[in-house]
């Protein structure tokens, strides 16, 4: 009994290790998102955080400032979707754990 205990034990570290692993590979990815044929562009690091983010002076009119809101989150959406895209594979991680 105490064999598939410890068999267990082990799987799940290793599940550990593997999850920490791949999140530390997504924290140090660097993608771009854009909008607007490139008027806006976000840099985000793998953790959501943004790096940095460039504002071509055509799109700034200052009687439509929900226009460049809107290309902002579009850049964001894009730059998250580039990280879900870009982020390291969830195959070959052991889900067939025995509990």
């Amino acid at each position: 009994m105490g064999t598939g205990f410890s068999k267990m034990k082990k799987q799940a570290r290793m599940l550990q290790d593997q999850m920490e692993k791949m999140q530390e590979e997504t924290k140090n990815l660097s993608v771009q998102g854009s909008s607007g044929n490139g008027l806006v562009t976000i840099t985000l690091s793998g953790d959501h955080k943004m790096q940095d983010i460039t504002i071509k002076k055509e799109c700034i009119d200052p009687e439509d400032s929900e226009g460049l809101q809107d290309l902002i989150a579009a850049a964001y959406e894009d730059a998250l979707n580039q990280i879900e895209s870009a982020g390291p594979s969830m195959d070959g991680l052991p889900f067939n754990l025995p509990f």
